[in-house]
């Protein structure tokens, strides 16, 4: 039986960036999942944890940050990308982080940060929360 492709949750608060990165994902046959803010994506938790996480690092209520410093606190392990509009070289040695990438991201650099993401996401600790299916 194959094994399903790698699913990435995007947390971004603007539309057009979900949309360009959710189809920018599926043209490489990774399962892609968008949320419009951390809160939207916390309340998703229970179905299940992404082998990767997208973050944007500038969103209204929760940042990026805030979000991954949440998982974090809870336990949760999500191999985490941000990314941002804003050039911020401390952002390299966060706790947690694959990469930070700048808008407008750089396919190329997106895939190998995920490649790399993917590559540690059996390490995480779930705490019994299950990856959804296909």
């Amino acid at each position: 039986m194959a094994e399903a492709s790698p699913w990435i949750a995007i947390v971004d608060d603007d539309p057009a960036v979900l949309k360009a990165l959710s189809r920018l994902l599926r043209s490489r046959a990774f399962r892609a999942r968008t949320y419009g803010s951390g809160e939207e994506f916390l309340a998703a938790l229970p179905a299940g944890l992404p082998d990767c996480l997208i973050v944007d690092l500038q969103m209204p209520e929760m940042n990026g940050l805030e979000l991954q410093q949440h998982l974090a606190s809870n336990g949760i392990k999500i191999p985490t990308i941000l990314i941002t509009a804003h050039a911020d070289v401390a952002l390299r040695d966060q706790a947690g982080l694959v990469a930070s990438l700048r808008k407008p991201l750089q396919a190329e650099a997106l895939f190998d940060a995920i490649d790399r993401a993917v590559g540690v996401s059996d390490h995480r600790k779930t705490d019994g929360i299950s990856r959804p299916r296909g």
